[in-house]
């Protein structure tokens, strides 16, 4: 999938999760909805570390993309080092480590471990890298081209300013879902872990598939592309993609919104 399908899926799963605990009579605080939701869609533009081109390489200009060139040559040397013999050779690492379940799980981790760790502006630092994430995803036409650099970091680091002090006032979810002193945003690595997820399985119902299962194997395969029949898979940018599943991911997430806030 394209960058802009991806974080419409993360914040529509965040969303969804909202809906799903006010079903269970345990509902999200609005902060926490929205902030969940955002980071969501930031953190499923994520596991594309590995691809030089994808657009998390240009969010944060030089320094991203230098993160991408390491995280690729990474990606690939766990590959070789770790494939079976049915596993293909290839040149790069795009679509291996960072899109498997247990990258996302060690990332969501290390985000809860730096979030109670660091204090507040760990938790802002946090902030600031996945609304830089979602903007661009979310808002790719006004975000392309450099010369927007400068105002997505601007309204980023706002937004993570303005957020976090509304999540810091009480009742408004610092402490939501774990309630001991020092866990105060012990959670955000939940929805970090879920766009990831999301992000995985968007990849999996294209025509490459994803291995997602890593390091679990799959027959003669480490690295097995899960994915639907062949027969029902897209390519990325497609008109599915585009003219369907954008939609229905648009649609889905206004009407977990609206559950998940009691409207409907």
């Amino acid at each position: 999938m394209m960058g802009p399908a991806h974080s419409l899926s993360g914040a529509a799963a965040w969303l969804g999760v909202g809906a799903a605990t006010a079903a269970a009579g345990h509902p999200m605080p609005w902060p926490v909805l929205l902030a969940g939701a955002l980071i969501c869609a930031g953190a499923a533009l994520a596991p594309d570390l590995d691809h030089k081109s994808a657009t998390i390489s240009r969010s944060f200009g030089p320094v991203s993309r230098w993160l991408c060139e390491i995280v690729d040559k990474l990606s690939y040397a766990v590959y070789k080092s770790t494939r079976k013999p049915a596993d293909p050779r290839r040149s790069g690492g795009h679509r291996t480590l960072t899109h498997t379940w247990l990258w996302a799980v060690l990332i969501g981790g290390g985000t809860s471990v730096l979030a109670i760790t660091g204090g507040r502006w760990a938790v802002l630092f946090i902030l600031f890298v996945h609304m830089v994430l979602a903007i661009e995803g979310l808002l790719w036409r006004a975000a392309r081209g450099s010369s927007s650099d400068v105002l997505v970091w601007l309204l980023a680091a706002t937004s993570a300013w303005i957020i976090a002090g509304i999540l810091d006032e009480p009742g408004n979810g610092a402490s939501w879902l774990f309630t001991d002193p020092g866990q105060e945003y012990l959670w955000l690595g939940l929805p970090i872990v879920l766009g990831a997820i999301v992000h995985d399985i968007g990849d999996a119902l294209t025509v490459s598939g994803c291995p997602i299962l890593w390091p679990i194997p799959v027959g003669r395969k480490r690295w097995y592309p899960i994915g639907p029949p062949k027969a029902m898979r897209f390519r990325a940018g497609s008109w599915v993609e585009l003219k369907v599943l954008m939609p229905a991911f648009m649609l889905l997430g206004g009407v977990g919104c609206a559950a998940a806030l009691n409207v409907i």
